[in-house]
């Protein structure tokens, strides 16, 4: 039998309230999906003024964080022309995203879930993911203390 940390609605919201600051902080208005250790949704909010094509790219970077279990900035490193990984971004029904912005959230060394943003360029996408997760790493010790 496996025991298998999930993130619940209040991790989700905790995730998502960090990326929102700093997305609020560098004037970005950004699509913020947070997945389970499955990939599978847990919460989502549209910023005002959020892309509408963002709110499927978002919830898929979240999803390949979580369910791969890696950065989708790694993918898009490693998918290129000549690579053995190359065309992985056409797995899984295209849902596999390679756009940097979808980081796992790893709890004492064990994936929980994903963290997935959109609307910004990639690296104001993974600039708000990582505030997201430092946030509610900062609240988990200060949870634990």
């Amino acid at each position: 039998m496996l025991s298998i940390n999930r993130l619940d609605q209040s991790d989700a919201q905790v995730l998502i309230r960090g990326a929102r600051e700093k997305a609020n902080e560098i004037g970005i208005a950004m699509c913020i999906a947070i997945t389970d250790e499955s990939g599978t949704l847990v919460a989502f909010e549209r910023m005002d003024g959020g892309k509408v094509t963002s709110v499927t790219i978002a919830q898929d970077k979240s999803f390949t964080a979580s369910a791969a279990r890696k950065s989708t900035h790694e993918y898009n490193q490693a998918c290129v022309p000549g690579s053995l990984a190359f065309g992985i971004h056409t797995a899984l029904g295209g849902r596999l995203s390679i756009v940097g912005g979808g980081l796992p959230i790893l709890v004492d060394g064990e994936v929980v879930g994903g963290i997935g943003l959109s609307s910004g360029t990639p690296q104001q996408d993974m600039t708000c993911a990582q505030a997201g997760i430092d946030y509610f790493l900062r609240t988990q010790k200060q949870g634990a203390a």
